[in-house]
């Protein structure tokens, strides 16, 4: 009988492949970015640690042994969900990994538009001595998390330190820490009017694709900034440029968009009030060690233990 075989899709530290190989060490374990080195033993592989375009072949052919996946993003609606569903495969998520680097760039987004940072550095590579309006702070400011999951949750909490009041939306409704009021999904209409903030982490499912739209902005504050480091599709693309572009909304920071890379002809790149950043919120140099390290290798124990990998496991009826 041949050996069980894992690939990790990644580049991993020598320390980490021996904590790997400590939990199985009869098993075969095959690492690195290069495709050459693992492409040959895909069908083998009954554990598979980060997605790449060559897995989809193999999925869909159904003669796999891959029985878990682990999603090296927090996101999974970029897999091909259904056809796992239906040849069994377990699926976990890197969700965590993120919350410290997407905190910060929800805070660098926010504060950068509130301090007018970004139209600062146009100055400076203009050499342009101008006030530009600087009014606005954040402190004591009410802040809108849709989604409070990790990073929601630790944007949150840094949100404190500001003195600022925190909004949830959740499917739930469940109170979260740090959170001062929480609201279910369907509750969202009433929450935007009294938010300065609106920060939306959500991930991409049917119910929260094009989430927001023209109704959303609206209802909005046209002092409020709206934030997105979640999934482009959330938001109606073409409603949000309208909002800015009208001022129903005072400006916008955005990580993530309906295609990407963003077309070169969006007017989002012309607007004054808009930071864009190359959907890089969750970089950070800690990624592999805490996809390891925090989620993966828990789970490897608990999945040779009982064959259930415990942390940050998909639903697939939920979608994440």
């Amino acid at each position: 009988m041949s050996n069980r075989t894992c690939i990790v899709t990644h580049d991993l530290e020598p320390s980490q492949i021996d904590k790997i190989k400590e939990i199985i060490p009869d098993w075969e374990l095959i690492s690195g970015k290069d495709s050459a080195n693992w492409h040959n033993e895909l069908k083998e592989a009954e554990v598979i640690a980060g997605w790449k375009k060559e897995l989809k072949e193999m999925v869909l052919e159904g003669n796999s042994n891959l029985r878990w996946f682990q999603s090296w993003s927090a996101g999974v609606d970029s897999l091909p969900l259904a056809e796992m569903e239906s040849q069994g495969i377990q699926i976990t998520s890197a969700n965590g990994v993120h919350a410290n680097p997407i905190s910060e760039t929800i805070f660098a987004l926010m504060l950068g538009l509130t301090r007018k940072i970004h139209t600062y550095v146009k100055n400076q590579q203009a050499k342009v001595w101008h006030h530009s309006g600087m009014k606005l702070e954040i402190h004591n400011k009410t802040i809108g998390m849709i989604g409070t999951g990790a990073i929601g949750k630790e944007t949150a909490r840094i949100a404190k330190a500001f003195g600022m009041k925190v909004i949830g939306v959740r499917h739930s409704g469940k109170p979260e820490e740090y959170i001062d009021e929480m609201y279910t999904s369907s509750q969202l209409n009433d929450v935007l009017p009294r938010c300065d903030y609106v920060v939306v982490t959500l991930p991409l499912t049917q119910e929260t694709r094009q989430l927001f739209g023209a109704e959303q902005f609206t209802r909005m504050k046209d002092t409020a900034f709206f934030i997105n480091i979640g999934r482009g599709e959330i938001v109606k693309e073409t409603d949000l440029i309208a909002a800015l572009q009208n001022g129903q909304i005072a400006g916008a920071g955005l990580d993530v968009f309906e295609k990407e890379p963003l077309s070169e002809d969006s007017p989002l790149w012309e607007q004054d009030n808009v930071i864009i950043t190359p959907h890089t919120a969750g970089s950070t140099e800690y990624y592999t060690k805490r996809v390891i390290e925090d989620i993966f290798i828990p789970n490897l124990k608990e999945y040779i233990i009982s064959g259930n990998p415990g942390i940050n496991q998909v639903d697939y009826k939920k979608g994440y």
